[in-house]
């Protein structure tokens, strides 16, 4: 008999742990079932609310909508705005439900996933919003310089878009934390092209160079002969 217990003790062990994870599991699948009731129904709201901000509308003049359809893609911002949403709110019921199983390391990993996605949105709005005003202050630029005659009007005002975008988009990576490697990047990338332009100057203008620094030389030569000829004072 004490053999017979002996054996059963570690299934007794096991049915005591399948015991005890199952209502842990039981509140993880309810968890996450009402996560994704909660999701679908914030995704539909949000997006009928930001169409009713006309958001679309700004996303559309941006260029920003024109570009993911180039891109192949069905959706405009505000669709992908309120996906991001959702899969922010499902982030969080993940969150909690692996929490609730003790699942540390699958918790900690879906948090620094969840601290990402704000960002993301917020990359978004800023480009979005950032892309509108560029073609503002472009259109309005362009305008200005046409009432004053000038020829390169619109060369100025395209000018005006790309300086604000690429400020813009350096804020919006930088709110994705690829701040410095952009920065770095551009300093590189802006190094590169001035050595460039240094050497196919130098290259380039050399005989040029040539025929300036002997021209000077030579004068310089006649102007200390015409020196010794002078009578002393």
């Amino acid at each position: 008999m004490r053999d017979i217990d002996m054996m059963l003790e570690p299934l007794r062990g096991l049915l005591y742990q399948i015991g005890a994870f199952l209502p842990r599991l039981l509140l993880a699948l309810v968890i996450l079932l009402l996560g994704w009731l909660i999701a679908k129904g914030i995704r539909f709201a949000l997006e009928r609310a930001l169409r009713a901000m006309n958001l679309h509308v700004v996303s559309e003049k941006s260029g920003l909508d024109r570009f993911l359809r180039e891109g192949g893609g069905t959706v405009d911002t505000v669709r992908i705005l309120a996906l991001l949403v959702y899969w922010l709110i499902i982030l969080i019921a993940l969150m909690i439900a692996f929490n609730s199983l003790n699942l540390e390391h699958v918790t900690e990993l879906i948090g620094r996933v969840l601290l990402f996605v704000p960002r993301v949105i917020l990359a978004i709005l800023l480009i979005a919003f950032g892309a509108y005003f560029a073609r503002f202050v472009g259109a309005a630029v362009t305008t200005y310089f046409s009432d004053l005659g000038m020829g390169d009007a619109r060369l100025l005002g395209r000018f005006s878009v790309y300086a604000i975008m690429v400020f813009v988009v350096l804020i919006a990576l930088d709110q994705l934390g690829l701040g410095e490697v952009v920065r770095h990047t551009f300093l590189i990338i802006v190094g590169a092209i001035a050595l460039g332009l240094a050497l196919a100057f130098g290259l380039g203008g050399r005989d040029r160079a040539r025929e300036a620094i002997d021209r000077w030389f030579r004068s310089r030569q006649g102007d200390d002969r015409d020196d010794e000829r002078l009578p002393p004072l």
